[in-house]
């Protein structure tokens, strides 16, 4: 076994358990739609940053470093859709009130969430720069993508545990209101250091 793996998966454990835009936003879920119906979001992260760890392990990552502005664009990008995200966690109201528009994410959705999701990109940039688990660089980003891919789903599945524990608690429509323009508020915190750094970084571009 690699000396490397165990560190490998405490950090994919840590960095996946801790709260971000995934977990905030499966959470939500769990407490609006149940476990069930939550399953597909969770499966779609798993396999969307599994398939990211893979690219950046191959060589995505170096791609950023000898082109900064293409991971600036991205980051932009990200910070808009979350706040798109947060709009509409936070207008959702209660499930029974609009059945046909208010549903959980798809698996596709997920997936694809996570490649404009900033905290799954610093997951994956720094998990492939720091944990090397074979000599041949390929066969170290596969192996470090199927560890991060086991990790990640019981890990995110247990916000969506919590939040169908909850179900009960905010079954009334405005406590669950409430609930989810918090749960919006704390997606759009999770940003915050992105949007930080792109001030920042623009202000001083105009200096």
């Amino acid at each position: 076994m690699p000396a490397a793996l165990l560190p490998a998966l405490l950090f994919a454990l840590v960095s996946s358990v801790t709260p971000g835009p995934n977990n905030t936003m499966l959470l939500s879920s769990g407490i609006n739609f149940g476990f069930r119906r939550t399953l597909p979001h969770m499966l779609g992260i798993s396999c969307g940053f599994t398939i990211m760890m893979l690219a950046v392990g191959m060589g995505l990552g170096q791609l950023f470093e000898r082109v900064p502005a293409l991971y600036t664009a991205m980051e932009v990008l990200s910070v808009t859709y979350l706040a798109y995200l947060a709009w509409k966690i936070a207008a959702s109201g209660a499930p029974k009130l609009k059945p046909a528009d208010h549903r959980p994410l798809t698996w596709l959705q997920a997936a694809l969430f996570q490649w404009v999701n900033p905290k799954a990109w610093v997951m994956a940039l720094t998990g492939a720069t720091t944990f090397h688990l074979h000599e041949d660089p390929r066969i170290s980003a596969v192996m470090l993508a199927i560890a991060f891919g086991l990790v990640n789903f019981p890990s995110v599945s247990v916000w969506v545990a919590f939040g169908s524990t909850l179900r009960r608690v905010l079954a009334q429509p405005r406590v669950l209101t409430l609930f989810n323009w918090s749960m919006a508020a704390l997606l759009m915190a999770s940003v915050m250091p992105t949007v930080i750094a792109l001030l920042r970084a623009a202000r001083s571009a105009l200096h």
